[in-house]
């Protein structure tokens, strides 16, 4: 009985009963219990193998998934519970890894679960980041990045004791290898791998965030994406990718020798997922080292090809890396000449210089070179796809056809739904049994209980106590108020201009401005905001000000305070994410459309019941054809108009902004009298003046529209019965946007791993 080993660890550790323990000793022996429980699951079957290359993981604290996905979560809740323990308050104690940013990095984390669940042979591959991006802290309502340090002496991370000597220009490192195990649920146990370095010092770290970019030995993992507004955080992001693959690679065919391949069949042996063009050079490495193992370059070229696919994650062209040549002859040299011979072959193939690997500037395009050298290249959502293949990759799908799939993004529900939504999953077990939560589809059974006014009275109550829950966990947690009976409208991503948290935030104005004229909100509302902005990302940091701004201007004013607010919840993560998302009314997903490649925050929401107010881009799309016109609220210009303007230059924000009053008011208002008495002028003047001569990502054409469908949802909220209709309808349809579903495509149409 699990109930009996967990007192049968206290025990073994610590000499006394569970009941003497305190949450700390608790915590300590459910972490060696799970991390048993999961090796004893770790299996070597199968001939093939995949490693999943990824810059971010963003895996989240683990115990409590781990403990879902051993089946042992529920006991170990109760056993604690009867000796006066609360199993909340022991993960709590958990550190949250810092291994990512935000959507690619918990995509990485969801698929790595689903490939376990599968029971597929597969493991991740990345860095041991000593402070990931950042902490997030908001001081005199400007962002600040302090380190986010995580790593203690007891954690998740197991030392493997295995180096691999990784060779740079004018000197060599050696590479050290962690792991951390990932339970499948009900299913076997895989590995990320990370590596790191010994003689990293996190001392180096100065002031906030900054630190010697210069100093590889002692800098090189010790942050996630280093500010690159300068080459020399360029040239260490260049370090650590290189560091990354070259150890990578070196484990791979360790492994791949160890099962009985002679390289040259690797392709029987070995599929590699790039995710992103961060590991990029993963292509030319791996064929460098099988040269040294005297395979001829042409036969190795061909033998990578065939082992590596490469999902693109993004439409916006200044995030698919390029970097001049000068920076690999710093970093790795050795890699130059496979480099300029896999251009030569492309060359002599295709007359084009925008196909080509190296351009007339010196500069290598990564995404090409994973395009020319992978079996196959996706998309992550249907939209997406037919984008890169008709637009930003035409050139490339005209080479290729056949390289080209979708494969539209998924989330595991075992972290979004059974550990972080307890209650509604009860709810669910109780009406359709437990198949759920291994075949998502069944959530479609839900659908007869539509019409139930018991089922969605139910369904309303979870929703009000989640809120209440979060409501709570702010008040502790960051000292902010929440009305939780208020409707709770979030937007939580990353920070950036194409996400358009500045429309949401114009929006907010405009409520504002609404409300002082004696425009009352039925029931109040509550905007929140969950982001962190890149340090060297000036706009995206002018609109976490603008939006921190806007809450300290609402909750002084009692006038409006009590029928609406805006708060920004700081340092937005995982653990935010969970609470948050249960408690979601109304779900953000407002990027201009063709921008999002695919999102995952919106399918998390809309698992958990929020209805989605967005534009038809990313997954929108496929969430829109699921749950129909009645059960979402769409707005805003299509992907091909707004393809059609960035290609003639025909759109001038001015415009819009002379013919629209309303959204006149709510621009202007950034820069009005009370808004530079709260803020810095500097950050709002540049934003306004962003806003109003550029407005790259086309703010203004979609205001009207916005405004109107946030009212419009707003109004329907207040018929509960209807709007929980809206809330199972969305629950049922989620099934689609498993990660289980999207590993089993990548399975058939990609990695082929059968036992």
């Amino acid at each position: 009985m699990v109930i009996l080993m967990l007192s049968k660890y206290v025990k073994k550790e610590y000499g006394k009963k569970l009941e003497k323990c305190s949450d700390k000793e608790i915590y300590y022996a459910l972490l060696k219990m799970t991390s048993e429980m999961g090796a004893e699951k770790e299996s070597n079957n199968g001939k093939k193998k995949l490693y999943y290359i990824s810059a971010e993981f963003l895996i989240g604290k683990l115990l409590g998934n781990n403990m879902i996905n051993l089946g042992i979560y529920d006991e170990v809740k109760q056993e604690l519970q009867d000796v006066g323990k609360n199993i909340e308050d022991i993960e709590e104690i958990e550190n949250e890894p810092s291994l990512g940013n935000g959507g690619l990095g918990r995509l990485a984390a969801c698929f790595l679960d689903s490939i376990a669940t599968l029971g597929l042979p597969g493991d991740g591959i990345g860095l041991n980041y000593h402070c990931g991006l950042f902490h997030q802290v908001f001081k005199k309502r400007l962002q600040r990045e302090i380190p986010d340090v995580w790593l203690t002496k007891k954690s998740c991370l197991i030392d493997m004791n295995k180096y691999y000597t990784v060779k740079f220009a004018d000197f060599k490192v050696k590479a050290h290898m962690y792991d951390i195990l990932i339970t499948g649920y009900n299913n076997r146990t895989n590995r990320l791998h990370l590596f790191d370095l010994d003689s990293v010092k996190e001392s180096l770290i100065s002031k906030k965030i900054d630190f010697d970019k210069t100093n590889i030995k002692k800098n090189l993992t010790l942050f996630l994406y280093p500010d690159d507004s300068d080459d020399e955080g360029r040239l260490l992001r260049v370090y650590q990718q290189y560091f990354m693959v070259s150890a990578g690679a070196k484990l791979i065919l360790d492994e791949a020798k160890e099962r009985g391949s002679n390289l040259r069949d690797l392709a029987d042996y070995v599929a590699i997922q790039i995710n992103d063009t961060h590991p990029s050079m993963v292509i030319p490495e791996l064929i460098r080292l099988l040269m040294k193992e005297g395979i001829e370059f042409d036969e190795a070229a061909k033998i990578v090809t065939e082992v590596c696919a490469y999902t693109n994650h993004t439409i916006l062209a200044e995030a698919l890396e390029k970097w001049p040549i000068h920076f690999i002859e710093r970093v790795a040299p050795q890699l130059l000449p496979i480099i300029r011979r896999l251009d030569q072959l492309v060359k002599e193939k295709y007359d084009n210089e925008e196909v080509a690997i190296i351009d007339a500037n010196d500069t290598i395009h990564m995404a090409r070179m994973d395009i020319h050298y992978s079996h196959s290249v996706n998309g992550v959502a249907y939209l997406h796809t037919e984008i890169l293949k008709n637009n930003e990759l035409k050139d490339f799908y005209k080479l290729y056809p056949e390289k080209f799939n979708n494969k539209t993004n998924g989330i595991t529900f075992r972290r979004w739904l059974i550990h972080c939504n307890p209650e509604l999953t009860r709810l669910i077990t109780d009406k359709i049994g437990e198949g759920f939560k291994s075949d998502a589809d069944e959530l479609e059974k839900l659908l007869k209980y539509v019409d139930n006014e018991k089922f969605l009275t139910k369904l309303l109550k979870i929703k009000k106590r989640k809120k209440v829950e979060l409501a709570m966990y702010l008040q502790e947690k960051q000292g902010v108020y929440v009305n939780s009976k208020s409707i709770f409208d979030i937007q939580s991503k990353r920070l950036h201009e194409y996400k358009r948290q500045q429309l949401n935030a114009l929006y907010a104005i405009h409520k504002y401005l609404e409300i002082k004229s004696g425009n009352i909100p039925k029931t109040p509302i509550t905007m929140f905001f969950g982001a962190k902005a890149a340090p060297a990302y000036t706009i995206a940091k002018d609109i976490i000000h603008l939006i921190l701004c806007l809450q300290k201007l609402i909750e002084k004013d009692e006038e409006v305070g009590k029928y609406f607010r805006v708060i920004m919840v700081e340092n937005y993560n995982v653990t935010l994410a969970e609470k948050m998302i249960p408690a979601c009314d109304i779900s953000e997903q407002i990027s201009l459309a063709s921008k999002e490649a695919s999102g995952t925050g919106n399918m998390k929401f809309m698992l958990n019941g929020a209805v989605t107010l967005g534009t038809d881009d990313g997954a929108n799309v496929e969430i829109h054809e699921l749950v129909g016109d009645e059960n979402i609220y769409i707005f805003g210009e299509k992907s091909d108009v707004v393809i059609k303007r960035y290609e003639d230059g025909s759109y001038c924000s001015k415009d819009y902004y002379d013919k629209d009053p309303d959204l006149k008011r709510a621009v202007d208002f950034i820069v009005s009298k009370k808004m530079l008495k709260i803020g810095k002028k500097k950050c709002l003047e540049r934003l306004y003046n962003e806003l109003l001569t550029k407005d790259w990502f086309m703010t203004f054409p979609d205001y009207s529209e916005f405004v109107a469908k946030k009212e419009e949802a707003y109004r329907d909220y207040e018929n509960r019965q209807d709007w929980a209709k809206k809330m199972l309808v969305n629950i049922a349809k989620a099934g689609f946007f498993s990660s289980d579903r999207t590993i089993k495509q990548y399975n058939e149409d990609i990695w082929r791993l059968y036992e």
